[in-house]
């Protein structure tokens, strides 16, 4: 079956996906006029096999299912059904014979310097499902804003893109709130020492954020937020779902895949391990084919490429 054309009021020179490139199962998005957003009304009918992208991406049907798998898991989305997909996360996109969906994509490299957007990264270290049903009190509010950006990119205003990124933080700011309140990281502390501990943590999040290139200790760590390093271990796992180690050297390979992805000249891999905290270009190159699923070098030469 062939898709019907746009509504006029999605045409836009781009609203389609000639803009983007692909180096192997690497997608490179091509983003509105050098913006750092793309929103992407699809009626196609065929699907895309395994691919990656350094963009945020959230998937939302209007018409029809949509079939997503993200690493091995396999998401059946209904109208209506959100999912938000991390950058970097290998998926498999499935369309049926007909359906419309907006594809949002989101470069967020931008957001990290902002204070207290490290307490909110966490929540995206896997993808996240958003129906009525698992976010009952969040999903109109998200679902609302989603709405508002896709009106504010087709609208082609002057302000759409700072409209669209204040829409953003809105977006993750309700996530955050909702994993916050629906999802206690430390309910089984009293009551009064509960703000307490966020903020602590809140706070370590952002230090970390800033200084991950330096060489960061547990035992440190815990004393800089006055806690035992034990203590510190157990409430560090509550809040964020990772070790210390694991949280610390995900940061790191973040910071590297930035690097990676646009090199400064003449910078080889062993310097870029060493700018971003790794002692080791052993541990480095280990730890990153573990997180990415390829070594340093190759994630350099499929992401090396500018538009």
């Amino acid at each position: 079956m062939q898709p019907a054309d746009n509504p006029v009021e999605f045409n836009l020179v781009n609203n389609d996906w000639a803009g983007n490139r692909y180096e192997d199962s690497h997608e490179l998005v091509g983003f509105k006029n050098n913006t750092t957003v793309r929103i992407w009304y699809n009626h196609q009918t065929h699907g895309f096999s395994s691919q990656w992208h350094t963009a945020l991406e959230m998937i939302l049907p209007m018409e029809n299912y949509y079939d997503v798998t993200v690493g091995q898991t396999s998401y059946h989305l209904f109208p209506g059904e959100l999912l938000v997909i991390p950058p970097g996360e290998t998926h498999i996109l499935t369309a049926p014979d007909s359906g419309t969906r907006f594809v949002f994509l989101f470069d967020i490299s931008m957001l990290t310097n902002i204070k207290g957007f490290a307490g909110i990264q966490p929540l995206m270290s896997s993808p996240l499902y958003i129906t009525p049903e698992t976010f009952p009190k969040t999903y109109p509010a998200l679902h609302h804003i989603l709405m508002q950006m896709k009106d504010e990119y087709f609208s082609e205003s002057e302000f759409s893109e700072l409209s669209i990124t204040s829409l953003l933080l809105n977006f993750f700011v309700r996530l955050g709130n909702h994993f916050r309140f629906a999802n206690h990281p430390f309910s089984d502390v009293q009551l009064p020492k509960q703000k307490d501990y966020i903020q602590r943590f809140s706070s370590l999040l952002t230090y970390i954020d800033q200084h991950y290139m330096e060489d960061l200790s547990l035992e440190d760590m815990a004393a800089h937020i006055g806690f035992s390093k034990f203590h510190f271990s157990r409430l560090f796992k509550q809040y964020t779902n990772d070790t210390f180690s694991d949280y610390l050297n995900r940061r790191r390979i973040r910071a590297a895949e930035e690097l990676l992805a646009a090199p400064p000249p003449g910078v080889s891999i062993t310097e870029i391990a060493m700018r971003c905290g790794f002692s080791s270009i052993t541990t480095f190159n280990r730890l990153f084919k573990q997180v990415k699923g390829c070594t340093p070098g190759e994630f350099r030469s499929l992401n090396s490429v500018e538009f």
